[in-house]
């Protein structure tokens, strides 16, 4: 199995305070990996880390084996539109409407697409998420809820084919949360890569081929799907160390 992101011995600092320390992992194409532990533990870090968000403060972070930090500004590219991330606080553009949140990668990555078909994209994802409200309103009028659906629909605009997920059902009714899960396990099936942070259990069991627990900035357990569903006792270990400090 082809692994698409590969983190070597990763070290991350700011402010004199080191988050992450001497992470080694690889995602392999095609699956999804759950990155979980306790709040402050460097799990959000690491996923930052992994889709090129963030630069190491030693070590390397590859993407089809090709050091990110050594991209040229067209490889660059490609890998942000291959790519997408969907962030715990949505990070919309406070100053723009909705209509310009979104229309905004179409511009970058497909350039000679016309105004037409950029709104047709635009209103395939925001049907696909459930969104159907006014576009020409800036997010702070929107719920945090709202908020999450503009930014998971900003994420498929481009139609990537990895996906960087911070919580990104967080702040979401249960059925609004489980329709996104539902998108997700969508791509999943098509052989989209996909990681993805998460406290909550259920979507973790639900989705996750891969279960990495992050604590103190480290790797400290790798475990796949079936393990987890196999043994109830460790299941309820893992839910602890999920929910400690949250």
């Amino acid at each position: 199995m082809a692994n698409i992101i590969e983190l070597k011995e990763v070290f991350f600092s700011t402010q004199n305070q080191e988050i992450v320390r001497g992470v080694s992992h690889r995602f392999p194409e095609g699956k999804t990996t759950a990155l979980v532990g306790p709040s402050g533990g460097g799990k959000s870090t690491v996923l930052k880390l992994t889709a090129g968000l963030l630069v190491p403060t030693e070590g390397v972070v590859s993407f089809r084996g090709l050091d990110m930090s050594e991209m040229n500004r067209a490889q660059n590219l490609e890998f942000r539109r291959e790519s997408a991330m969907v962030f715990q606080d949505s990070a919309l553009w406070a100053n723009q409407s909705l209509y310009q949140n979104l229309e905004l990668p179409l511009r970058i990555h497909f350039p000679y697409m016309n105004k037409a078909d950029r709104e047709n994209r635009m209103q395939e994802v925001l049907t696909q998420v459930g969104y159907k409200k006014n576009l020409q309103i800036r997010p702070a009028q929107l719920s945090m809820g709202e908020q999450k659906l503009i930014a998971f629909a900003r994420a498929l605009l481009c139609d990537p084919q990895v996906l960087f997920l911070d919580e990104w059902t967080e702040s979401l009714d249960d059925h609004a949360a489980y329709h996104l899960v539902d998108l997700v396990k969508a791509r999943k099936d098509r052989g989209d890569t996909v990681i993805f942070v998460s406290h909550d259990f259920r979507i973790i069991k639900n989705l996750a081929d891969y279960m990495v627990m992050i604590l103190g900035g480290q790797v400290s357990m790798v475990l796949t799907g079936e393990e987890i569903s196999a043994d109830e006792s460790l299941v309820r270990h893992i839910e602890k160390g999920i929910t400690a400090g949250v």
